[in-house]
């Protein structure tokens, strides 16, 4: 009931960071348009780039990453990139791009419910949705207490993207913008679309969804921290040498941003990527789902498990797949994070070109 007490500021910040993302990418274009490249404007345009993979780029690989950690029948497990982009011009092939990019607005929206529930919870708690530089113990448990209740709150709506991104496009209907909303509005309150019986109560999701979100926050914030740490000591001494004007100097200020980031949300990825198949699997049970078969790339097949909770997630897994069946799909975050690098090293190039035309 708490999802529905916050309900209303929630999509208003939804709204909110939706309409500032478009002005964003607006934004973006009209300032490659007319070259406005002034340095209080470069970490800006960057941080488009940055959005722009992590968001829209990488898609595909997050829907073919998903369907296979989800998919317990599949004898491929796409660990490597090859296979894995065998599949995505299968499914291409058969069911055309938009299979690939299935589920992107309600991935967008996850994250403005998330940012706005935890501004909200923020504002009326004593959690800090920050941490000043002299901070305490005290302040970092009830920092990492407001993370875990975020990720809490929006545990339906993330459960109702879960289903878009990995229900197969052959079967589906159109969904609407706000589906995801209604869905998991419908999962709090018992009602909606049908589910089978076999479906996990919500406070058997409390515990692995909230360490999911805290431990992938805690392992990103510290890597970032440390690469920022070691690039800007690494580029001190350039910065110190050159004119505050010069192009390298504002490379240097600005892009070890983008390298941290990148770092850190590939080392909580992978690290966590076995605990976020379990997680994905708990998530999908019960809620008559069909996905594509990725084995094949064409024909559908029914999630039907029985798991009875994240103990036995995990038992099960280890004794019918192995291992190696908690990284089913580690082939995707390969593919996601190499077009990564390559947005990152053409948008340095990019920039480095623009800027030495202008200065």
């Amino acid at each position: 009931m708490v999802c529905l007490a916050f309900l209303p500021s929630v999509l208003y910040n939804l709204f909110l960071f939706l309409s500032e993302q478009l002005n964003r990418f607006a934004g973006f274009g009209i300032g490659l348009a007319r070259f406005e490249l002034r340095a209080d404007k470069y970490s800006y345009h960057l941080d488009t780039f940055s959005l722009f993979t992590e968001n829209v780029l990488a898609h595909p690989c997050i829907v073919l990453r998903r369907q296979c950690q989800v998919n317990y029948h599949a004898r491929n497990y796409h660990l490597t990139p090859f296979t894995i982009v065998n599949i995505m011009y299968s499914i291409n092939k058969t069911q055309g791009p938009r299979a690939l990019w299935k589920g992107m607005g309600s991935t967008f929206i996850v994250q403005g419910i998330t940012l706005g529930t935890e501004g909200i919870v923020s504002e009326f708690t004593p959690l800090p949705r920050e941490l000043s530089h002299k901070w305490s113990l005290k302040q970092i448990g009830g920092h990492l207490l407001l993370k875990g209740l975020t990720h809490v709150i929006a545990m339906p709506f993330y459960s109702a993207s879960l289903i878009e991104t990995v229900q197969s496009e052959i079967i589906r209907d159109n969904p609407g913008i706000l589906d995801c909303v209604k869905e998991g509005i419908g999962r709090v309150v018992g009602m909606g679309v049908p589910h089978s019986k076999r479906l996990l109560p919500l406070m058997v999701l409390i515990f692995p969804t909230a360490l999911h979100g805290v431990l992938h926050y805690v392992i990103s914030s510290i890597v970032q921290k440390l690469v920022l740490l070691f690039l800007k000591r690494e580029n001190s001494h350039s910065l110190s040498t050159e004119s505050s004007t010069s192009v390298q100097s504002m490379l240097d200020a600005y892009f070890p941003e983008l390298i941290a980031s990148f770092a850190a949300s590939l080392c909580a990825d992978v690290m966590l990527y076995p605990l976020e198949t379990v997680l994905h699997r708990l998530h999908i049970q019960g809620t008559r789902t069909i996905i594509d078969n990725t084995d094949l790339g064409y024909e559908v097949l029914p999630i039907n498990t029985q798991y009875e909770g994240v103990r036995d997630c995990i038992n099960t897994i280890k004794r019918e797949e192995g291992m190696l069946g908690f990284y089913k799909g580690f082939g995707a975050v390969i593919v996601q994070y190499t077009l990564h690098v390559a947005v990152l090293q053409l948008t340095k190039i990019i920039y480095s070109t623009l800027l030495q035309n202008v200065s």
